[in-house]
């Protein structure tokens, strides 16, 4: 069982720049691949971003393509997506998730865990 707690979420104008953070519990961190996924109310969650195991490759979503960064590290059990240049548009509730394999995904029925979410709130 892995648990995930999201974290750095906020209030921010546009074109400024968040960390979050994402901590998972469970010796098992390394071997699974991990995404960042959001979602605004009423609609469908969207994906974001994903990467492999090991931090060696990674995925993006169109939309936030060349302006968020997935990252993670395996020592410290925590994931990353930092996210420059925010547009209003990016506003959600934002999630992250474990998957029980070691290559990344982009779909979220392929993910086995999620955290609560923290809230990005991007004004113009």
């Amino acid at each position: 069982q892995v648990q995930l707690v999201e974290s750095g979420g906020g209030l921010v104008q546009a074109g400024g720049s968040l960390r979050l953070s994402c901590a998972a519990s469970g010796r098992t961190f390394i071997t699974y691949a991990m995404g960042w996924f959001r979602q605004v109310p009423g609609k469908e969650r969207d994906f974001v971003a994903t990467i492999n195991w090991i931090g060696s490759s990674t995925y993006y979503a169109d939309s936030v393509k060349g302006r968020f960064t997935i990252s993670r590290d395996n020592a410290k059990n925590t994931l990353y997506l930092q996210m420059n240049n925010l547009k209003p548009e990016d506003t959600a509730v934002y999630f992250c998730a474990a998957r029980r394999q070691t290559d990344w995904s982009r779909k979220g029925l392929e993910y086995n865990y999620w955290g609560q979410g923290t809230q990005v709130t991007v004004h113009s």
